[in-house]
């Protein structure tokens, strides 16, 4: 998960409300409003596979999974996705403690495997200023891939400060604090199968 690319206030001690259900705790009194269900998401993925796999007929792909809040995104994906396909995943940070992006990284995990002459896919969660993400995206084409491209869950076009190129989007949404489907807060709500927007009471905004 790239650091500071969103809204992503200090977390910090508090009560989380949670509902069970069953033997599985949710998280939901802390959801103001779900945007969209596992029944969307589920079919707007399958929706990105059938693009990529008409842009690369014949090819092999590489998924590059940018840790940790695109894993559960990229894992659905790319099983959604009949065309070879090989995964890899990073991690990388935004420099310094501010809640926005300094468009320096520190790459935090580096790629397992060499991208050179690759048909190159990089899976991200969300894009909002697009600072941090254009500078790994440079970093990436120094590697010499035979392609890349971005595909991101949710884009924030209102927080955009540095064009990005975006060739697979999965939904444009509000500048609005989201979990769920892999995106956290304080590392929770990860699990949740829908993506909500998290109270600010929850957060203290």
């Amino acid at each position: 998960m790239i650091l500071s690319r969103r809204l992503h206030p200090p977390a910090r001690r508090g009560r989380f409300n949670i509902i069970w259900k069953g033997s599985v705790p949710m998280l939901e009194n802390d959801i103001q409003e779900i945007l969209f269900s596992e029944e969307q998401l589920k079919a707007r993925v399958a929706e990105i596979a059938r693009q990529i796999e008409a842009d690369y007929a014949g090819k092999e792909i590489m998924l590059i999974s940018v840790l940790r809040g695109s894993f559960i995104f990229m894992a659905d994906l790319c099983r959604a996705i009949h065309l070879p396909c090989t995964l890899d995943f990073m991690s990388v940070s935004s420099y310094g403690k501010s809640t926005t992006s300094s468009g320096q990284v520190q790459i935090t995990k580096d790629l397992s495997e060499d991208i050179t002459g690759r048909h190159v896919i990089v899976v991200e969660d969300i894009l909002d200023s697009g600072n941090t993400l254009s500078y790994l995206l440079k970093i990436l084409e120094n590697r010499h891939p035979a392609s890349i491209r971005l595909c991101t869950l949710l884009d924030k076009p209102e927080r955009r400060v540095k064009p990005v190129e975006v060739h697979y989007t999965g939904f444009t949404i509000p500048d609005a604090f989201v979990v769920g489907y892999g995106l956290d807060y304080a590392e929770r709500y990860r699990n949740l199968p829908y993506i909500g927007v998290l109270k600010p009471a929850v957060y203290g905004g």
